[in-house]
């Protein structure tokens, strides 16, 4: 499949929007990492049994999961700054709902608030896509990408620094004068996206999603307290099973799906999707492994403190988030499949060299920069290759599902490593503790699933990086004279018109083949002008989208033999030769 063009009204984006959307990016993820450096004296904190403890935890990657897929479909139809914003805005009240409580309910109400912000960074990245020009495009969505991991690898020396001398109140104190800030930064910088999906919310569609992603969360975050074969866990697998088979069958009868199984089930979709759950995983393994292997005492560990412990990994993220640069170079010219190879292939690096790395906290900041580095490359190529392959109106729902795959991995990951070295301690006094054997096969672990990652990121299409990138932009009269001129290599040409033979800006025009594929799109210029070439002759469909007109699909035929053809796009309903 080749995809000719996209667009995006690049109108209206300053150069502040893009540190702004990292900014509320790294604000998210900050929640998710909040706790880390208090988790093992939650028990006292909350006077809670350990077990009940973990709800704090398992609440806020729950409410996560389900907001993900939901918010970026609401802001695909009801705009996706205003869905940001409202994220920011329930995470705020989340974090002060914490801040004024030690009850153990009353926490997780709040961590349950805090985990709906995780529909930020997908929302973030389809912005993006809609504002900013291709030259700015490929480096922003890396920040915006990789910002889950910055966010992350730099709260924790911060939460551990406050931890350590504050009452840990003041963390959710912080977190919400962060919230705040990014709400009002967005709302002074960012403008509201144009482009707008079709339809109505699919609230089934979101209950049934909601229904079997917490019946399949559930038993993988709770697993290892319940028992891995007791009835509550393979009951609760049975039935996500079940729900989330119904839940597809119903989708792909909706007019307006919540998550259009279509297109998710395309080749590039699809294989992205798979190899981000692979990616999660890898990302959290170092997360669970290094800050426990530095804080244990000598003898199990490296004895390190809270802070030092927390310093030692923050260059995890730092690594993270400097690659995005790098990122927009290697995919310019080698495209997002390549770098998402290359990614990985640092991440195995990293985690075969960690094995013989655990001896000195030095050696842990070497594995943190070399993995970060790795996942940085391989987080920065995702929203791309999901952007490359969907519709401009469905960028929030598609990267909202990328970010739920991703958040499947770290607790796919949480579950096993969990396990893992809960079957490898050592009994102390009672009390079990991790040996290095169990970090080694943790990284082992690691080195698998990006093993897996990489060979599904190998059977994505391998195009030439200007076929797997926007080229040009029709935001000018200029611009679509280019596309007009690259059009007459071969391909589809004319302008879009109404029902009065006024030209329509900013209509999207989308190529689809036989076969459902897409092979082409792009966004109608200031005066009405399109061009998409095709990759080959056949049949195909030509698809117009444009506010305030019905949508309108022709089926058109083009000979392949090199010579453009000009039809002219009248809203709603007819092909005019140009």
């Amino acid at each position: 499949m080749t995809q000719t063009t996209t667009d995006r009204p690049s109108g209206g984006a300053g150069g502040a929007v893009v540190p702004v959307l990292a900014f509320a990016g790294i604000v998210v993820a900050v929640m998710q990492t909040l706790l880390v450096p208090v988790v093992k004296d939650l028990p006292h904190l909350l006077d809670a049994t350990p077990a009940d403890a973990t709800w704090v935890l398992t609440s806020t990657l729950l409410s996560g999961a389900v907001a993900t897929p939901i918010m970026g479909r609401l802001g695909d139809l009801y705009g996706k700054r205003r869905m940001l914003v409202t994220s920011l805005a329930v995470m705020v009240v989340g974090a002060l709902v914490s801040a004024f409580t030690s009850d153990l309910l009353l926490m997780i109400a709040g961590r349950t608030l805090q985990g709906f912000a995780m529909g930020a960074i997908p929302l973030g990245i389809g912005l993006m896509r809609d504002m900013l020009p291709r030259e700015r495009l490929g480096s922003a969505m890396a920040l915006m990408s990789s910002s889950i991991g910055v966010g992350g690898g730099l709260a924790l020396p911060a939460a551990a620094l406050v931890a350590q001398h504050s009452d840990w109140h003041a963390l959710y104190f912080g977190a919400a004068g962060l919230g705040v800030l990014a709400i009002a930064l967005t709302l002074t910088v960012v403008p509201e996206s144009p482009v707008r999906a079709r339809g109505a919310f699919d609230l089934p569609g979101a209950l049934g999603l909601s229904a079997g992603l917490v019946l399949f969360l559930l038993p993988v975050s709770k697993g290892s307290d319940w028992g891995w074969t007791s009835g509550t866990t393979l009951t609760l697998f049975a039935a996500a099973a079940v729900v989330l088979l119904l839940w597809g069958l119903m989708e792909l009868r909706v007019p307006a799906p919540l998550v259009d199984l279509r297109t998710t089930a395309r080749r590039e979709v699809l294989l992205t999707n798979l190899a981000s759950i692979m990616v999660g995983i890898s990302f959290f393994v170092v997360s669970l492994v290094l800050p426990q292997l530095l804080q244990l005492p000598a003898g199990h560990g490296l004895g390190q403190s809270m802070v030092v412990a927390g310093l030692c990994v923050a260059p995890l993220g730092v690594t993270m988030m400097f690659t995005a640069p790098l990122y927009a170079r290697l995919s310019a010219r080698y495209g997002p499949r390549t770098t998402l190879v290359l990614g990985l292939l640092v991440i195995a690096a990293g985690y075969v060299g960690g094995l013989g790395l655990m001896d000195a906290a030095w050696q842990t900041v070497v594995t943190s920069v070399v993995i970060g580095a790795g996942i940085g490359l391989a987080y920065s190529s995702l929203p791309a290759l999901i952007i490359g392959a969907v519709p401009a109106s469905e960028t929030g729902a598609a990267n909202g599902l990328n970010a739920l795959m991703r958040s499947i991995g770290t607790s796919v990951s949480s579950a096993v490593i969990g396990m893992v070295l809960a079957n490898t301690a050592d009994t102390v006094g009672g009390v079990g503790i991790p040996t290095t054997h169990g970090f080694r096969i943790s990284f082992l672990i690691a080195t698998a699933a990006v093993a897996v990652g990489l060979v599904l990121a190998l059977f994505l299409p391998a195009g030439r990086p200007s076929e797997q990138r926007p080229r040009l932009r029709a935001s000018s009269e200029e611009d679509a004279n280019l596309e007009r001129a690259e059009a007459a290599l071969g391909g589809f040409r004319g302008r879009v018109l109404d029902a009065a033979g006024v030209p329509v800006a900013r209509a999207e025009v989308t190529l689809t083949d036989r076969r459902g594929r897409r092979a082409g799109a792009t966004v109608s210029a200031d005066d009405g002008g399109y061009a998409l070439a095709v990759p080959a002759g056949g049949a195909y469909v030509l698809a117009v989208r444009a506010a305030g007109h019905a949508p309108f699909d022709s089926p058109v035929r083009h000979e392949g033999d090199g010579r453009p053809v000009d039809l002219d796009l009248s809203l709603p309903g007819e092909t005019v030769s140009a």
